[in-house]
């Protein structure tokens, strides 16, 4: 073996050990909350997005397997949330369907004062 052989990142050592940036949310028996890994992502997106970031609150509504994500937002940030021809909404109900889908369930997003 070469010295290059030896030489390496330590970042290299962590590599398949690496976690998400979403931690799942733990009830209180240890059980993991239906869909904590979408209400995290839509957390992360809308926070992002909005101009009142500090406004946003986020209800889960968990009912026959499925979860439905509910945005209260500014009434200045609505538009926003929506985006034109509904283009930002639709694109975030597509990642929430897929964050859902990583966790094995349906979830959808919904946009309310």
């Amino acid at each position: 073996m070469s010295d290059d052989d030896h030489n390496h990142d330590d970042d290299d050592d962590n590599i398949g050990n690496e976690r998400d940036d979403y931690e799942d949310e733990v009830g209180a028996e240890g059980n993991r909350i239906i869909g904590g890994r979408a209400k995290a992502v839509v957390e992360h997106v809308t926070r992002s997005i909005a101009d009142e970031p500090d406004a946003i609150d986020i209800d889960l509504i968990e009912r026959r397997g499925e979860v439905t994500i509910l945005v209260h937002a500014d009434k200045g940030d609505m538009g926003r949330l929506i985006g034109k021809r509904g283009r930002v909404v639709q694109a975030l109900r597509q990642v929430t369907r897929a964050a859902g889908a990583a966790e094995g369930i349906r979830a959808s997003v919904d946009i309310v004062e």
